[in-house]
């Protein structure tokens, strides 16, 4: 039972996320809206929510700037990790659409193993270089549409869907020590109030001057959706790693960019050519298996045979 609780979580989860990425390039578009401050009223709104919630919950939330280092890299995961990720997803989105960068975030875990493999020093092992081929091999199919002649988004998008990639895979890797030492919830939060707060401090006449967009009617009930979406798809994948494994939640993940295709295509009527849906379902698979092997290795690795 709980195992089929946690992946009704994850499913849900991903499909919650996946759908903002639409929602988000819909206000992009058909509003007069500035990548910046809706950033910025995104990331303090949910971030602060989410410490009342805390807060009222009897958690101590400002334990952590008491310890300047933990405070530091708190405060270098907000700006680096929670904005780039935020500021470079919808940078993509305005560059290409909502399903091409869903699709890109998914090269973070190139970043992940070239990180590693920089730190240690040592070439990665066979099956995280297969599954790297795997992954580029799909990626350029999704921007060529199998056409090498020209590709079938921006060079911009290309540039910021990389720079998602990897804040993304800084985001996943930067605050390990810190969401076990002061929870995954006040981490995150923490880090929304941070990179938003950064981010108004560098733009504060656009802040104020997209004000009254930002309180039409229209676009604040879209914008309460998407921080609404955000926060329950977050909550819900995290919940679900109590009760399914990391292979699991990294499979049913790929309902992110599902929905997000499913959503584009309705919305939007958008569709990707038969190349680029090939593409885009290869380098899921070049994910998946990046996730399954990677987790057999470290089973291995932990558990190593008895020779008799």
């Amino acid at each position: 039972m709980n195992r089929l609780k946690g992946i009704g979580m994850i499913v849900s989860g991903a499909a919650l996320w996946g759908a903002t990425g639409p929602m988000m390039e819909w206000l992009l578009a058909e509003k007069p809206i500035e990548v910046a401050p809706f950033i910025v009223v995104r990331l303090l709104v949910a971030g602060v929510a989410l410490l009342f919630m805390l807060n009222r919950q009897g958690k101590r939330v400002t334990l952590v700037w008491r310890q300047k280092a933990w405070a530091r890299q708190l405060v270098i995961f907000g700006i680096i990790g929670m904005l780039g990720v935020q500021f470079t997803f919808l940078k993509t989105i305005e560059a290409s659409n909502a399903v091409i960068a869903t699709l890109l975030q998914f090269l973070a875990p190139i970043f992940v193993i070239l990180f590693v493999t920089y730190s240690q020093r040592r070439w990665p092992p066979v099956y995280q270089m297969l599954g790297i081929f795997v992954t580029l091999g799909g990626l350029v199919l999704l921007l060529t549409n199998g056409s090498f002649s020209a590709l079938q988004v921006t060079n911009g998008a290309i540039a910021w869907g990389v720079t998602l990639g990897f804040t993304f895979a800084f985001y996943t890797l930067y605050p390990a020590r810190l969401m076990h030492e002061y929870g995954v919830i006040q981490t995150v939060a923490w880090a929304m109030v941070i990179g938003g707060s950064a981010l108004f401090m560098f733009q504060p006449a656009a802040v104020f001057r997209m004000l009254p967009e930002l309180l039409d009617p229209t676009v604040a009930v879209m914008l309460l959706l998407i921080i609404v979406f955000a926060t329950a798809g977050f909550i819900l994948l995290l919940g679900s790693t109590r009760f399914i494994s990391p292979v699991e939640t990294s499979i049913l993940s790929s309902f992110e960019p599902l929905t997000a295709m499913i959503v584009s295509m309705f919305w939007f009527g958008q569709m990707l050519g038969k190349w680029q849906l090939g593409g885009a379902l290869v380098m899921l698979v070049g994910v998946v298996w990046l996730s399954v092997a990677g987790s057999k290795a470290a089973e291995v690795e932990a558990d190593p045979p008895k020779v008799a």
